[in-house]
């Protein structure tokens, strides 16, 4: 029973998961996007995640692996070079979350103190550092990683609630609280693209997938660890962004798009709020860093135990897998090249294609699961609406978050016709 855990350790994972790095590094991309409907797009990007839970759960109660993710696409869809496309991606993706994880590191941290002078330069030499760091960290000790995750959660949910109670106190008779009112909302669609563009913050759902096996009482525990923990996100989301919106204006918001949630708590706690809630980031996004890298390596592992990568990905180096160096390395290369609109563009784009397929295996198994077929297929469909949406209308404003994700996209297929190829030769 020591490796068993409860219905609060996997809300914790779920919940760690998704209020990680992303809400820090995208809330000010939402409301460039959204404007005074941010809470609204957090609201669609919610709904889509917790539709696709329900696949996740019925793919969990039966398939209770930790291979997670990768083991309910190649249960579905048999072990090929569609499968293995997917699962490529699904590293892929999360070397893109690191990429954003790190950028936002980088953008806090330079307000607490400047290295060169120059932001863009510091920017670059902390997101390169704190991934450095974090994978020494996953190389020293697995279970330092897993103390980190355990106070990083409780202390980043303290200091955004404690943000959220002042903030709702600050609201009152705050003139910027027009701003929440309906003619400061983009159009529907710029909504639901806002929503799918910062859709990355809620993707850390599916790592309770990867504990289904070891939790206790799994067919009451885990409908409720998906369902609880991202409706509670999705509320926690909705309230951050509208005591956001309703304290500063959106030129502020535009002028700190990269550290927003700091200027936002400057109304209600002067400089010192901007001070504590700049900490709140930075620890946020580092054990976000650290718990991915050490996601991104098992996932690396898994797919090339199931022949889906070559088999070297499962050799060791320094007592580790080998995808960890090379998850970081490839990390290192993102976070130097590309901006955090393309960043989080691609990212989001990986998971809901990842998430269209979860939920189409969850249709394809759902005599073998006991699954609503409607539900699964809405949310199949649901997922390929939203990637075709947020594609077309990115294609306009940022073209090359565009064209990396399909490049990625195109590149994880491409990967694996090659292996497959060249492992039926040999």
């Amino acid at each position: 029973m020591s490796n068993k855990i409860g219905l609060k350790e996997a809300m914790s994972i779920g919940i760690g998961g998704m209020v990680g790095g992303g809400i820090f590094a995208v809330l000010g991309l939402a409301v460039s996007l959204a404007q005074g409907g941010t809470p609204i797009a957090f609201v669609i990007a919610g709904s889509l995640a917790l539709i696709t839970s329900y696949s996740y759960v019925k793919l969990s109660l039966v398939y209770p692996d930790s291979g997670g993710t990768v083991k309910f696409l190649n249960q579905a869809l048999g072990k090929n070079i569609c499968s293995g496309g997917l699962n490529n991606l699904l590293w892929v993706s999360y070397i893109i979350m690191l990429g954003l994880y790190a950028s936002a590191f980088g953008s806090y941290a330079p307000n607490l103190l400047s290295i060169t002078g120059d932001t863009s330069i510091d920017s670059h030499l902390y997101s390169s550092m704190i991934v450095v760091f974090a994978t020494a960290i996953n190389y020293y000790s697995i279970t330092v990683v897993s103390k980190i995750e355990s106070y990083a959660v409780i202390i980043k949910l303290i200091i955004l609630l404690v943000f959220v109670g002042i903030g709702a106190y600050g609201l009152i008779g705050n003139p910027n609280l027009n701003q929440l009112t309906p003619e400061h909302w983009e159009s529907p669609l710029n909504l639901l693209t806002g929503g799918m563009v910062i859709f990355v913050a809620y993707e850390g759902f599916e790592l309770i997938a990867n504990s289904a096996s070891n939790i206790v009482d799994p067919e009451k525990n885990i409908p409720r660890a998906y369902y609880w923990s991202v409706l509670f996100v999705i509320a926690l989301y909705m309230v951050i962004a509208t005591v956001t919106i309703g304290s500063i204006s959106f030129s502020e918001i535009s002028g700190a798009q990269d550290y927003v949630l700091a200027e936002a708590a400057k109304p209600m706690l002067g400089e010192l709020g901007f001070t504590v809630m700049t900490i709140a980031a930075l620890i946020s996004t580092f054990s976000a860093i650290n718990a991915s890298l050490y996601g991104g390596s098992r996932v690396s592992y898994e797919i090339a135990e199931d022949d889906e990568l070559p088999h070297e990905l499962t050799s060791r180096l320094w007592n580790q897998p080998i995808g960890l160096l090379i998850t970081a390395i490839l990390t290192l290369v993102l976070v130097n090249t590309l901006n955090l609109e393309s960043i989080s563009t691609s990212g989001s784009v990986g998971f809901l294609l990842i998430f269209a397929m979860v939920n189409y295996s969850a249709f394809k198994l759902f005599k073998k699961i006991n699954a609503n077929k409607t539900i699964t297929f809405l949310g199949f469909i649901l997922c390929i609406i939203a990637t075709i949406v947020l594609i077309a209308q990115q294609y306009s404003d940022n073209r090359l978050g565009v064209i990396v994700s399909i490049s990625v996209i195109f590149s994880c297929f491409l990967m694996e016709f090659i292996y497959k190829k060249r492992k039926d030769v040999y």
